[in-house]
């Protein structure tokens, strides 16, 4: 029996396997009302690609696992993600409903989100987990409380595998990811339902406001006496910083670098790419949420949702103990 050679060798897994909605993204090219103005910008975003996206940025392996519409959108979300370096093999194609649409438009107190996502390929996801092979291989499986607000079956798969573990092997990473937007028909529900998802992860990542608005808990210690169970928890707090609770290292704070805001969309995704990375390399506590706050600054600083990432080269030594390393460029 010969062996493989490297021509024809099978790619090797992905390190994190982000699944969720990708969506096309139009964004206006100046400020004021959409309706004021002439001309639209396309890109594609979406909480669970714009991760795989930047964690790709960083050096890893990443898959992102969906549904698209067979239409022009689906294609360019598809072709963006390629060409980032995510691969999009296993993602699935519907030949009857179509790609989920972001509108962002600006406005005096932040970018104002019109969703047009209701039935969308995206929704149509579950309940059974897709491609259980390729999220068995990964080191780590990446999910939103967005997706859990698409529609049943979608609650459904994230029950499957964060509640029932349908798929062995990768640790489960959850972002609560609160949208009131998708939730308007329901808001009570979201509450509850947010709560069980994360008490089944490995690693959750949340916001210290949407807890508070979710929950009711007003400090990272609450979330983290409300997430008891949970190995690992990441409660980020906007420009205060970042706290985490880990078996290793206990409680650990690093504040957030000092930032000149251009839109604050995707921080939060590039932030879960930055400390998923530090988790991967298996670097210190304070180094992963120093990366996380490092990626988000990136993202920060652009209109983009999925930000490029800076050079390891440069960001790297920013992790040392004793580096300046929010004053970095």
């Amino acid at each position: 029996m010969h062996p493989t050679s490297p021509a024809t060798a099978a790619p090797p897994p992905p390190d994190v396997v982000c699944l969720g909605e990708t969506m096309a993204v139009l964004t206006a090219s100046g400020p004021g009302p959409l309706h004021a103005g002439d001309t639209l910008n396309l890109r594609t975003g979406g909480a669970e690609s714009n991760v795989a996206a930047s964690l790709a940025g960083l050096g890893h392996r990443t898959a992102w696992l969906g549904r698209v519409g067979d239409d022009p959108f689906g294609r360019r979300v598809l072709a963006d993600l390629t060409a980032r370096g995510v691969s999009t093999d296993a993602v699935e194609t519907d030949p009857a409903r179509p790609t989920g649409l972001y509108v962002k438009e600006p406005a005096p107190g932040g970018t104002r989100p019109h969703y047009y996502r209701a039935g969308s390929a995206a929704s149509a996801l579950g309940p059974a987990p897709p491609a259980p092979e390729l999220l068995g291989a990964a080191r780590v499986l990446h999910l939103t409380g967005i997706t859990a607000a698409l529609s049943d079956s979608c609650l459904r798969l994230l029950r499957a595998l964060l509640v029932d573990r349908a798929v062995t092997g990768p640790l489960l990473s959850f972002d609560v990811n609160h949208r009131a937007a998708l939730w308007q028909r329901d808001r009570e529900r979201a509450a509850d339902t947010l709560l069980a998802l994360a008490r089944a992860a490995d690693l959750v990542l949340v916001g210290r406001d949407e807890a508070e608005a979710l929950w009711g808990t007003a400090c990272p210690e609450d979330i983290r006496r409300l997430l008891a169970a949970v190995p690992r928890v990441v409660v980020k707090d906007a420009e205060i910083g970042a706290t985490s609770f880990t078996p290793e290292a206990g409680t650990t704070f690093v504040p957030a670098p000092r930032v000149d805001v251009v839109e604050p969309v995707g921080a939060g995704d590039a932030f879960a790419a930055g400390y998923l990375a530090g988790l991967l390399e298996d670097r210190p506590e304070e180094a992963r949420l120093r990366l996380g706050h490092l990626a988000a600054r990136a993202a920060l600083t652009t209109t983009d949702d999925v930000p490029r990432m800076p050079p390891r080269a440069r960001i790297d030594p920013c992790l040392a103990p004793d580096s300046p390393w929010s004053t970095a460029p």
